[in-house]
């Protein structure tokens, strides 16, 4: 078997992992054989990223918004309790994957959406498989997730099976293979006001089951969704500003979570999916326009409350204000009506442009690519390397074994392969395989999670000379911590630590 062309690679360290699997495939077994080429595909295909957290959290509403179509049941259902992988495809369908491994095609609804019955009996589907035309899709692949916190025994089974043990590892694959190649290769975990004990559960076991398999770094940021219902006044410092206050609370929210997570970023889901999924049209603009002309004491009535919003008497119909809300909700509202102040004559896709900046969707996105887009080469090298590790461990043959693990090790021993030591080395801390002080657990995450010199460092727009004299201080100061204090296991964190400062300096020096 041969290696696909190079450009079906995210980049040159998943086509060496794949040179790798290639080459490894005619000496080992051909069970393991039938696993690497299962990590061959995982290698070419789009990088996986799971939305979870907790039930009602608006995960799916936030799955809309990233994939900017209104296509994930966001009302409890059948389908809300099924894990949906949205992936491309040329024609948009949606398959229900049984449990038997068979498939069976369904219709979208009237609206575009999955529907909300499948007409299959729940209990013997696996999961969905919705395949769309969406750009965003081609290289990432989002799996939306049922929420923690149901009662459903079910939903939960599901979850775990597709994220840390599914079915996707091919037929040919026994269940032991198929855990060491399937898995979520990132997530973006939705939490809401607090952080409860089962979040925090749920992302160290995320982290527990990846490192645990083997399967790779754990690439995870979380948001803070539906910011527009904190209470501004509960919270120091915000000065009732809404937004100020969801943004602090997002960074109270993200020293509990690190380093678990790379981040917390405050979000209006509902907002973002109906400002950039075609839900706000020129009629809700003019709707606003219609509340916009009322007198200021009706309008701050309405906005008082969703109850009296719907209620009160004026002249805007009660059907369209409830459309309003539905799709906004009172935040939403406010804000575009402010906008409508400010500039009378906005037009309606200038409108849906305020109401997405106000969403919060943006930094989301940014992050998305900065955690997730920029680093895919290495998120899926590194998964693709620790399941070749796994597959030969599982196979019993220690002649076969110690052939992976030196062809591994002669990768490895490439300067332009040690991000994938570097990507082990976050997974170990982050996972608490390896205890370390916060301070440089944290140190270990920031030079792990971009590719930007700049970031790795912590010196985002400084100098180059800046930039270098500090690389070059940190190696030293982890080749010392290695040799003096470090136990053991901190100690070969350290070595990695240090030679990835020691090979930034040089790209910075000699650029």
């Amino acid at each position: 078997m041969s290696t696909a062309p190079e450009q079906h690679w995210p980049g040159p360290l998943s086509a060496a992992v794949a040179r790798l699997c290639t080459g490894l495939q005619p000496q080992v077994s051909e069970q393991t054989a039938a696993g690497f080429a299962e990590v061959l595909r995982r290698l070419s295909a789009p990088l996986q990223v799971a939305v979870a957290g907790r039930i009602k959290s608006g995960k799916s509403t936030l799955v809309n918004a990233l994939i900017g179509r209104r296509v994930a049941p966001t009302d409890v259902g059948e389908c809300t309790r099924l894990v949906t992988r949205f992936q491309y495809g040329t024609v948009d369908r949606v398959e229900v994957i049984f449990r038997d491994g068979s498939k069976q095609a369904v219709p979208f609804d009237a609206d575009g959406g999955i529907p909300a019955d499948l007409g299959v009996d729940i209990d013997e589907v696996s999961h969905l498989e919705a395949y769309l035309t969406n750009a965003v899709l081609r290289d990432l692949t989002v799996i939306d997730t049922p929420g923690l916190g149901s009662l459903d025994a079910a939903s939960v089974a599901r979850t775990e099976e597709l994220l840390g043990a599914g079915k996707d590892g091919g037929d040919d694959l026994d269940p032991v293979s198929r855990n060491a190649v399937a898995g979520a290769e990132a997530v973006l975990y939705v939490v809401t006001q607090g952080v409860r004990a089962d979040d925090e559960h749920a992302l160290a076991s995320f982290t527990a089951a990846t490192a645990s398999r083997e399967a790779g770094p754990v690439n995870a940021i979380a948001v803070l969704n539906k910011a527009d219902t904190i209470e501004a006044s509960t919270v120091d410092g915000a000065d009732d500003d809404v937004w100020k206050a969801a943004t602090l609370l997002a960074g109270k929210q993200a020293d509990l979570l690190k380093p678990k997570v790379a981040d917390v970023l405050p979000v209006i889901g509902l907002l973002a999916e109906t400002a950039e999924s075609g839900g706000f049209t020129a009629n809700d603009a003019e709707a606003l326009r219609e509340l916009a002309k009322l007198d200021e004491a009706t309008r701050e009535t309405l906005l008082m409350s969703a109850d009296l919003f719907t209620s009160w008497e004026c002249d805007v119909p009660a059907g369209t204000r409830s459309r309003l809300l539905e799709r906004m909700d009172l935040y939403g509202i406010r804000c575009a009506l402010e906008a409508i102040d400010a500039e009378p004559e906005i037009t309606a896709g200038s409108l849906r442009r305020r109401l997405l900046d106000s969403s919060g969707l943006a930094s989301v996105l940014n992050r998305l690519d900065v955690v997730f887009r920029a680093r895919a080469d290495g998120i899926k090298a590194a998964a693709g390397l620790a399941s070749v590790t796994a597959l030969s461990h599982t196979s019993g043959d220690p002649g076969e074994r110690q052939r992976v693990h030196d062809a591994i090790e002669v990768l490895l021993a490439k300067p332009e392969a040690h991000q994938l030591r570097v990507l082990e080395a976050l997974t170990l801390v982050a996972a608490g395989a390896v205890a370390m002080p916060a301070d440089l657990a944290e140190e270990v995450m920031r030079v792990g999670s971009s590719n930007d010199p700049g970031e790795q460092l912590g010196l985002a727009g400084r100098p180059r000379n800046e930039l270098t004299d500090y690389a070059l201080e940190r190696a030293n100061w982890w080749r010392s911590f290695s040799s003096f204090g470090a136990t053991p296991a901190q100690s070969r964190i350290a070595h990695v630590v240090h030679r990835a400062y020691f090979l930034l300096w040089q790209q910075l020096r000699s650029g």
